[in-house]
């Protein structure tokens, strides 16, 4: 329907004229054929730079299925079980094995621990099960227990997690792990493939895809189309 997409520009530029947005690129496809694509108000407030329909922008959590792609197509090739034990890829993780709960009667976020039931598996990470920096008790400790330092990778940061209790038993809950859980499968994608992460998804996954566009730094002319990240604070 022509009139209805003629309401999706409508009601974004009614957004970008309140300042809801600085800017948005939209695009409708129907059946394989693309029906609607626009860019409309900025990519830079400052600069005033046009939003263009080739802006890039950044993923943050949809970065995830990204991950779970690249878990699942190990699955495929046999290097990998969803039942596996994160031990298996991650020798740290066996000294995973505590489960934090409230300690009755003391301060905020003071804990005891008690033993897990079992460890953590692949499909537990995959499906946001783990129990890991899922924002309970253990996860509120994780800075003084797993310090993520400036020049940490995947590779020296992922053991530390291994000193955080989990905040619940595993498989028992679901509690979405906004960083931990598929920072964790992404070094398990390093552990099996021998690559690094960002090298793994080039090869496999992006290249062949022919998603030139979607990679974790980008210079030149791919940096100038990145869209700049404003947020709403309070009052504002």
């Amino acid at each position: 329907s022509s009139e209805r997409l003629a309401r999706v520009s409508e009601v974004v530029r009614k957004h970008v004229e309140a300042g809801d947005v600085a800017g948005v690129v939209t695009l409708v496809a129907r059946r394989g054929r693309i029906v609607h694509f626009e860019a409309q108000g900025y990519a830079d407030l400052a600069s005033r730079t046009p939003m263009q329909r080739d802006n890039i922008f950044r993923l943050a959590s949809m970065s995830k299925p990204i991950v779970g792609v690249a878990i699942m197509m190990l699955l495929e090739s046999g290097d990998i079980s969803l039942k596996d034990p994160v031990a298996r890829f991650i020798p740290e993780f066996a000294a995973l094995d505590k489960v934090a709960i409230p300690r009755p009667g003391a301060r905020e976020n003071a804990y005891d621990t008690e033993p897990a039931a079992r460890p953590i598996t692949i499909r537990d990470l995959l499906t946001h099960g783990s129990g890991l920096l899922s924002g309970g008790l253990g996860a509120r400790a994780a800075a003084q227990l797993a310090p993520r330092a400036p020049d940490d990778t995947l590779a020296t940061y992922i053991p530390k997690l291994a000193a955080v209790p989990l905040d619940f038993q595993p498989g028992t809950l679901w509690r979405y792990s906004g960083l931990a859980g598929y920072d964790v499968l992404s070094r398990v994608v390093e552990v099996v493939s021998g690559q690094s992460f960002d090298e793994y998804l080039n090869d496999n996954l992006l290249e062949p895809l022919g998603m030139p566009d979607t990679g974790f730094y980008f210079d030149g002319a791919q940096a100038r189309r990145v869209a700049t990240i404003y947020a709403r604070r309070p009052g504002e």
